[in-house]
């Protein structure tokens, strides 16, 4: 079984479906019973095995009770998706106190809470602990500052926690996966303070390939993936040429507002959002990336390009004699 929470919109959504499609249990968790209960009818109707929870992934009591819900009906919780995330789309001196603080309540102290209830409910037996988090968790950004933040914490956290379950021989794998700027929803429920409609950093890429990422790791666990070859073409940037990026990023703020488009009023900050929704009605996602599909699959890319090394070697050592006596037949 695995349980999703954020489950109700964008990734966490897809990746609910695509699980169930393929054979899986799976709890949908969100703050949003009337969403939650039309999606489980659909994934029920369409075949597949699903139930839901209602349950803010800040209060740990909550998320404690979803899981018992989902291990009253299939048993045990063999994978654990930490996604719920919110964001705000707001300079850092015009961010209020209180969506800030809120925003941390969900993105960091919620994969903090899953982590926790995921590892009581693994025990001996095991089990694949998987976190969203953000490219943002590596490089930082103009007007989404706060939501940045949260990513690096998650990130710290993750790494740290991998660290100690391995030094205590623990069975559970630990995955962070890492999406470029996708196109879901999260514009349209964000806290916007810009004028016109909130927009995914470019290029968006389509969901799925971050389900993809996510049922990857439940089947054959990694330490992390990034999805997306252009968000990890601008977190190597950010790494290797800080001050230059420091210059060029605040080149992308007009490309994370839309003025021609109203923006929605309110926010799923502090209440649960129109949820229901896969993917951004304003922009359309790269539906393939090749980098993300080495990326995932390490050992087949490692095996090719030995093969190619091989080859390439006995075409030069074919060529050698050749040329050797091309080189004599001159003098």
């Amino acid at each position: 079984m695995i349980l999703i929470t954020g489950a109700s919109s964008g990734i966490g959504l897809v990746t609910a479906r695509l699980a169930a499609a393929r054979g899986a249990g799976v709890i949908l968790v969100s703050r949003n019973e009337a969403a939650l209960a039309e999606i489980v009818r659909g994934i029920e109707a369409d075949g597949g095995a699903a139930c839901f929870a209602v349950a803010d992934v800040g209060d740990r009591a909550a998320l404690s009770e979803a899981a018992a819900k989902g291990v009253a009906r299939f048993g045990r919780i063999d994978t654990w998706v930490n996604n719920a995330g919110v964001a705000i789309y707001a300079t850092l001196a015009a961010t209020p106190g209180d969506e800030h603080q809120r925003l941390f309540r969900t993105n960091y102290f919620g994969v903090v809470n899953g982590s926790h209830v995921a590892l009581e409910h693994f025990g001996a037996a095991g089990g694949n602990l998987i976190t969203v988090a953000s490219i943002a968790a590596d490089m930082s950004t103009p007007i989404m500052g706060a939501y940045a933040a949260s990513k690096h914490a998650v990130r710290a956290f993750v790494e740290s926690l991998r660290i100690e379950l391995k030094a205590a021989a623990s069975p559970v794998s630990v995955s962070l996966i890492k999406p470029s700027g996708i196109a879901t929803p999260i514009g349209l429920h964000a806290a916007n303070h810009l004028d016109g409609a909130a927009m995914i950093p470019p290029p968006p890429y389509d969901p799925k390939l971050v389900a993809e990422a996510i049922l990857r790791c439940a089947e054959r666990p990694r330490r992390e993936i990034t999805v997306g070859g252009a968000g990890r073409a601008q977190v190597l940037f950010a790494e290797h040429f800080p001050a230059l990026f420091e210059r060029l990023a605040p080149l992308v703020i007009p490309f994370l507002q839309n003025r021609a488009i109203p923006k929605r009023e309110g926010s799923n900050l502090f209440e649960p959002g129109p949820d229901g929704e896969e993917r951004s009605p304003h922009e359309v996602g790269l539906k393939a990336s090749p980098y993300t599909q080495v990326a995932m699959r390490p050992r087949l890319t490692a095996a090719l390009l030995s093969t190619a090394a091989i080859a390439g070697a006995c075409a030069i050592w074919r060529w050698r004699p050749r040329a050797a006596i091309a080189l004599r037949g001159r003098d």
